[in-house]
């Protein structure tokens, strides 16, 4: 591609983590007000009827992306464009298909869903309001998976920032004029949630008008006029492709890609099957633990705050997980171990150095970030044990996407069936005698079981990952030092700004904690030599000279 370049592994990553934090706090703030929009009912009802139609978007997308993204990146490094371009209508195919045939089903089967499985009858009109955005989302899915594969995050990143803008601000709009008629909590919720088929058609609408514009790029790269690129769907056949050889047939494609995609699914469901899960069992299993009113108020905690901040640390390993799959299959697919070997330690090294201050601090300063976004620190704790359950949350999450772009999709299933039939024992065992804490142990063991399944059968089999060696030790006393200084920092303005307005002292506490964490956990990496030149060589262009100044300027202090 002359015109339209690819992103590199650091440069996608970047795309995708800034698109993805932008929706997750945009998503984050559509909860915030929904907290004093809606009563505990209707705020239960929107979680368990968002955590249903995500798990059902899986479903009927597959695990196609992924799988789009690692074939399509094959096929142009092996210069088989044609096929390329096969493998991207079928899964438009599929995608329209399955889409359709989904939200007829979920529409339909709303009030067994609600009423007979879920325990919450409340919810019957919250997920049929979202049901209708599973029609375009499957497409969606199969166009940034394509993308993704030809290394261009950036068409996947702004159709997800205006899916989450548009989804918030109508459905909150929608919402509010709902519930300013009288019309109740459960329409309410029905309304915010049909926020999602604004957001669906307004992401639609973004990768129209970039599958456009990469028709445009191909049709000058391969000498053919701009007018061949009238439909935005297909990209344009190269004069070197083969064209004159046969088509690759739908049925060679599917088979392919659902050999790759089954597995797939079980790894891309795992987060969201384990919180639909928790939604869906909690009354069941803590019925004997709480009295009624007690679980309706810890349900709402778990569902409308804790859930919602524990989505924030996993962002960096979803974008590098995205970034990481087509690289690491275009490197194994030609037997380049040693790139598979540096970009699979490069990206945990990243997700180590990155995603860990984040869980740090939602943990430490549970209390004060609650209190400060939702109306009472109510389910703080909850939110602190979800939160520090991410931290092998993301090293999980790599490790299946190192394994899914080596192929071994296969692998990276098993274990996480392991983790998940251990999450679901666990769990029956714990919850009737921890309450919600049962359920995030449970969480917290399948995610480690997984990682170290993962981590054991690489090291074991094909490459062997050197994430940090020998500084595993200072790593982890840099990690406590910060948590126990944030910890110190968080308490210590609470108590001094006890006299002012609740939100100001929250702030103030939660911004403490934030620069004392941050600050002292950077320092700390640079000062115990857990970060070094070589690894901030790796970093972006915009990190390298400010750690390398930070570095300089440590150094120098320590000499004095």
């Amino acid at each position: 591609m002359s015109m339209l370049k690819k992103d590199s592994l650091i440069k996608g990553t970047l795309i995708l983590a800034a698109a993805a934090l932008v929706a997750r706090f945009l998503g984050l703030f559509q909860r915030i007000p929904l907290d004093y929009m809606l009563g505990e009912e209707g705020n239960i009802a929107f979680g368990l009827a968002n955590q249903i139609y995500l798990v059902l978007l899986l479903v009927a997308t597959a695990g196609f992306p992924s799988a789009i993204s690692k074939m399509v990146s094959e096929r142009y490094t092996l210069g088989k464009v044609e096929e390329a371009r096969r493998i991207y209508h079928a899964a438009l195919v599929f995608g329209a298909v399955s889409g359709l045939i989904l939200a007829t089903a979920l529409f339909t089967l709303a009030p067994f869903i609600a009423n007979e499985v879920a325990k919450n009858p409340e919810a019957v009109l919250a997920i049929r309001a979202i049901a209708p955005a599973l029609i375009l989302f499957p497409i969606i899915a199969m166009m940034r998976g394509y993308f993704q594969g030809r290394r261009m995050m950036s068409a996947g990143g702004m159709s997800q920032i205006m899916e989450q803008f548009v989804r918030v601000l109508l459905g909150l709009a929608l919402g509010y004029l709902v519930l300013q008629l009288g019309w109740g909590d459960d329409w309410g919720a029905a309304a915010v949630t049909f926020g999602s088929v604004f957001g669906s058609i307004a992401a639609f609408g973004v990768m129209l008008h970039f599958a456009r514009k990469l028709k445009r790029m191909d049709a000058m790269d391969a000498g053919r006029l701009p007018m061949d690129s009238s439909s935005p769907f297909m990209p344009i056949q190269s004069r070197t492709s083969g064209s004159g050889g046969a088509k690759m047939k739908y049925s060679a494609i599917y088979r392919e890609v659902f050999s790759m995609s089954l597995p797939a699914i079980v790894t891309s469901m795992a987060i969201n099957v384990i919180y639909l899960f928790d939604l869906v069992f909690f009354n069941r299993l803590t019925d004997g633990y709480y009295l009624k009113d007690a679980a309706v108020v810890v349900l709402e905690d778990l569902t409308l705050k804790a859930q919602s901040l524990a989505g924030i640390p996993p962002i960096l390993a979803i974008a590098l997980g995205s970034s990481i799959v087509p690289i690491v299959a275009a490197a194994y697919k030609v037997k380049n171990m040693k790139e598979v070997e540096r970009q699979a330690s490069n990206v945990i090294r990243i997700v180590c150095f990155t995603g860990v201050p984040f869980a740090l601090l939602l943990s430490i300063a549970s209390y004060s970030i609650t209190g400060l976004l939702f109306e009472s620190p109510s389910g703080s704790d909850v939110v602190a044990a979800l939160s520090a359950s991410t931290i092998v949350q993301i090293t999980m999450m790599t490790s299946n996407s190192i394994l899914y772009g080596m192929g071994k999709q296969k692998i990276s299933m098993t274990h996480t069936l392991i983790g998940l039939i251990l999450k679901a024992v666990i769990s029956i065992a714990l919850a009737p005698l921890m309450g919600v804490y049962g359920f995030v142990v449970a969480s917290i063991i399948c995610f480690v079981v997984v990682t170290l399944l993962n981590l054991r059968w690489l090291n074991k089999k094909e490459a062997k990952l050197t994430v940090l060696g020998k500084r595993w030790l200072p790593y982890l006393g840099a990690v406590a030092i910060a948590a126990l200084a944030g910890w110190g920092a968080e308490f210590g303005v609470l108590s001094l700004t006890d006299g002012l307005h609740a939100k100001v002292s929250y702030f103030l506490a939660a911004a403490s904690a934030a620069l004392v964490i941050g600050g002292l956990y950077v320092i700390l990496l640079i000062l115990l030599r857990v970060v070094r030149p070589e690894d901030v060589n790796a970093f972006p262009a915009a990190l390298r000279k400010p750690f390398n100044m930070l570095m300089k300027l440590v150094y120098r202090q320590r000499a004095v």
